[in-house]
């Protein structure tokens, strides 16, 4: 009987520890965006999110999804983000099924920053060709 119950509770605790890092942190991630000049429009993976200063929700992941600030009169700028590991799902312990479900949805994975501040750089005018 003692044997039963200590099996129960260890398959309890590693279900109960399976997926932590997207039980507990989620698959997306808020990072605010400001500009100088403020304003700019900010696309992710070429939609829309919102215009600076914004905050917007990011799939984590292995690889970082795009974000480009735009605006009018302004050089167009993509936002250097990068991922690191997330140490919750070391949570995870032994339990193989938690690693795969954190891998799956990205939770094993968080932005290394939640704050971007970008400035953008006015376009130049295109100069004349010689001879015209």
């Amino acid at each position: 009987m003692k044997r039963i119950i200590t099996n129960v509770f260890l398959a309890v605790l590693i279900i109960s520890f399976s997926s932590c890092a997207t039980m507990f942190t989620g698959s997306r991630q808020t990072v605010k965006v400001q500009t100088i000049p403020p304003g700019a429009d900010v696309y992710v993976e070429g939609e829309k999110m919102g215009t600076t200063p914004t905050e917007i929700s990011l799939r984590k992941g292995f690889n970082p999804e795009s974000v480009v600030v735009k605006k009018e009169g302004f050089e167009n700028k993509n936002l250097p983000l990068n991922t690191t590991f997330n140490p919750v799902a070391l949570l995870n312990l032994l339990g193989l099924l938690g690693w795969a479900v954190d891998g799956a949805t990205g939770a094993m994975m968080k932005y290394d920053k939640k704050f971007y501040e970008v400035t953008l750089d006015a376009k130049t005018a295109p100069s004349a060709a010689p001879g015209n």
